[in-house]
């Protein structure tokens, strides 16, 4: 018996990141609604109607950029549309993950079904069989500077008209190739469906809610292991239960979560009035942070069911646009890159704190008494060394100059390359998350502590890869495992099941694709 995949229709609506997950991973089949489809139709006669009074439809019937006061015959038309998409295949650099590629076609798909877009019907159901075949085209990432996605949706358009790469099955082959095998027939483009394919942010779109929700599981695990590094350095818990009457509403969430998640624990206390800040602000960092992920994350889920066209039909009518520029996203995203230096930050101070010793008279270096060793000196410098990387990445880089296409195109985001750089703070992230659950376990080994509940989780992990530090050894390949398993979705719906924190954790469907899929069927059972 044939399995039939779930399915997820698509009308317009913005999606959510539980939706673009299950998008992302193939396991979804994915359909227009009858509405949706029938907003495209009215919108698709509107510029047709256009073309045939002889009236200029940029990308339709004129050039582009430099070229837009170039005129095209009827009988030029069809070389052009071809030839456009075809010309913006210039992507360069490692592809972008098929989960990326599967929700920029999604959300191509999405806003055109707001019916502002005057795409033929026939390109919307191109782009379904593509994703119901499992028929992705490769995208190389470098290839926009953030006003529409044009080198990055171009590899993509490319490929519906046969040429190109793409992946099908799992396998990478021409894009030729790949539609013999999957029994389908390449797109001949029709005037407008050009320009939709290519001249829009959706790629960006995609890869910037996966960089969001990537960033979002790191600074849960950032702070669980900030929990135990606080713990063993003998933090007062007060400055956390005081947060939640004089903080802000999510300094207050991030300070429950810190007094819920150490209630497991014996909590050794070492404080003398107060401790540094580091360990008493942990709730205020922290929630600033989370405070502008979700503030990210609304704005880039409101990005997937709005029409960023040039041009666009509205009021009835073929209008010229500006609303390529993701400047909105682009800007929340270089606020979380800074929000991600402070985290950074904050960690760093504590992996010091740690590494010096005093406070309950824990050995310099960790190393334990009797021993010769130089102990975890050298892993201070790499926690270092990853908190100044991380800062690096957060120098903003949107309002940098640029002027392309004769003067017409004087205005872009780079929204590609500021994602890129967060996904790269990311990966130090979680890094540094792995160094700081490191230093904690060696401490609480030292004092003899027996760390239960999220910080038992951390420490188990740690205890799996690396033993309890007695000679000196090489440490890389022990910190690289630890950073790969507390960073996999796997440990975070395991720490989410523990102490959830469930307005965050939900938004940005944060876990394993069956704790996605589970809390999706709990829900509408609920209902």
């Amino acid at each position: 018996m044939k399995h039939e995949r779930p399915g997820i229709e698509l009308s317009g609506q913005p999606l959510g990141f539980a939706e673009m997950v299950r998008i992302g991973s193939g396991r979804v089949a994915l359909s227009a609604s009858a509405t949706g489809m029938a907003r495209v139709e009215i919108a698709r006669s509107v510029v047709e109607e256009a073309i045939q009074a002889g009236i200029p439809v940029y990308g339709s019937t004129t050039g582009v950029g430099a070229m837009k006061d170039v005129e095209w015959s009827a009988e030029e038309l069809d070389t052009f549309n071809l030839g456009l998409v075809r010309a913006h295949h210039f992507g360069t650099g490692t592809p972008f993950s098929t989960a990326v590629v599967r929700n920029a076609m999604a959300i191509r798909v999405n806003t055109a079904l707001t019916g502002q877009v005057g795409c033929t019907p026939e390109l919307i159901e191109t782009y379904l069989r593509l994703l119901r075949a499992d028929l992705i085209p490769l995208v190389r990432r470098t290839g926009s500077i953030g006003c529409a996605d044009i080198g990055l949706m171009g590899q993509i358009g490319a490929v519906l008209t046969g040429v190109g790469e793409a992946v099908y099955r799992g396998k990478r082959m021409q894009a030729a190739d790949a539609f013999r095998a999957a029994g389908l027939e390449p797109v001949t483009m029709a005037p407008r469906d050009s320009l939709a394919s290519l001249s829009i942010n959706a790629v960006s779109f995609a890869a910037a809610a996966e960089a969001t929700r990537n960033a979002a599981a790191s600074i849960r695990v950032l702070l669980a292991t900030g929990m135990m590094a606080a713990g063993a350095l003998g933090a007062s818990r007060d400055p956390w239960r005081a947060v939640r009457h004089v903080g802000t509403p999510r300094e207050a969430l991030i300070g429950s979560w810190l007094c819920n998640a150490s209630d497991a624990w014996e909590w050794p206390v070492a404080t003398h009035v107060q401790d540094p800040l580091s360990l008493r602000m942990i709730a205020q960092v922290f929630g600033a942070v989370i405070e502008n992920l979700l503030s990210t994350g609304h704005k880039i889920l409101a990005a997937t069911g709005r029409s960023d066209d040039n041009p666009v039909v509205v009021e009835g009518r073929v209008m010229t646009s500006g609303g390529s520029l993701p400047l909105d996203v682009t800007i929340l995203l270089e606020s979380a890159a800074l929000c991600m230096a402070h985290a950074a930050r904050n960690a760093f101070n504590r992996c010091v704190l740690l590494g010096n010793g005093q406070r309950r008279d824990l050995p310099v270096n960790l190393v334990p008494p009797g021993r010769i060793a130089t102990g975890f000196g050298p892993i201070i410098k790499l926690a270092g060394e990853i908190f100044s990387r991380v800062l690096s990445m957060s120098n903003p880089v949107s309002a940098q100059s640029l002027v392309v296409a004769a003067g017409l195109e004087d205005e872009a985001a780079f929204l590609p390359l500021v994602i890129e750089r967060f996904e790269r703070q990311m990966q130090a992230l979680k890094r540094l998350a792995a160094l700081e659950a490191l230093l904690a376990a060696q401490a609480a080994d030292i004092l003899g502590d027996r760390p239960e509940g999220v910080a038992g989780m951390i420490y188990d992990v740690v205890r799996k890869h690396a033993d309890f530090y007695t000679v000196d050894r090489p440490l890389s390949t022990e910190v690289e495992a630890i950073e790969e398993e507390l960073g996999s979705d796997e440990f975070a719906s395991k720490l989410i099941e523990q102490v959830p924190i469930a307005a965050f954790d939900d938004f940005f469907a944060l876990g394993s694709l069956e704790r996605i899929e589970r809390r999706l069927t709990q829900d509408t059972l609920v209902i």
